[in-house]
């Protein structure tokens, strides 16, 4: 008994030390996004001064490639989901921006409260993890190939969170009633993570893997 009490501890730190490794590394990346957005605001008068001289010289063509070029650069930075929830809009556009930089497509529709019933943290370690897992997966296809869907809604009082990216490969097994990671015990803990945290909350979760597709579903209470 002491022996598996031991171990049970010593497993729960090593969970503890991977998921907080992996919020810094998402806030990590938070920070990074918005880095972009000041230095980008900062650099508007600048934009603004270069147009007017163009507009002064009567050079149209220079002022088009100019806004061309800018609204190209804007892409980059602006956030491409507004939940109108601050700490999920962070999360999911810093790894919206990490996905489309690896040549990952990503659809996301989200609507949720202000303010919600989990903390911020747990619900970082949620999407984050499921944010990674769909990327690692998309990898090991083909560029063309690789897509990840994102919605998130309320249904009544419950938060509803839906991921699905396409596979490479078939219906993958479960072992031990879990789907096993294949990306190293990191990935492994981030999965356990999840599942307590929705347990903590009451919540639901579903995960299904299918031919060339895997979809994790999350209810949460907030009520």
């Amino acid at each position: 008994m002491k022996k598996a009490g031991f171990l049970r501890r010593s497993a729960d730190k090593k969970l503890e030390r991977c998921q907080r490794e992996l919020i810094q590394t998402h806030f990590q990346e938070v920070d990074t996004m918005y880095h972009q957005m000041r230095g980008w605001r900062h650099d508007f008068r600048s934009h603004i001064q270069t147009m007017k001289v163009y507009a002064a010289e009567g050079d149209l063509e220079a002022i088009r490639r100019y806004l061309d070029a800018l609204d190209t650069d804007l892409a980059t930075v602006e956030p491409v989901v507004k939940t109108g929830n601050a700490m999920t809009d962070a999360i999911l556009n810093s790894k919206i921006s990490l996905a489309r930089s690896r040549g990952i497509q990503v659809q996301a529709d989200a609507q949720i409260p202000y303010k919600l019933k989990i903390s911020e943290v747990d619900l970082c370690v949620i999407l984050g993890n499921l944010f990674d897992n769909a990327i690692d997966a998309s990898m090991e296809l083909p560029e063309e190939k690789r897509l990840i869907r994102v919605y998130m809604d309320m249904k009544g009082t419950q938060l509803y969170i839906h991921f699905t990216n396409f596979t490479a490969g078939g219906k993958l097994q479960k072992s031990g009633g879990r789907f096993a990671s294949s990306k190293g015990s990191g990935r492994g803990y981030g999965l356990i993570r999840i599942d307590r945290i929705v347990a903590e909350n009451g919540g639901y979760l579903s995960r299904n893997s299918e031919e060339g597709a895997f979809t994790t579903e999350v209810l949460l209470p907030q009520a």
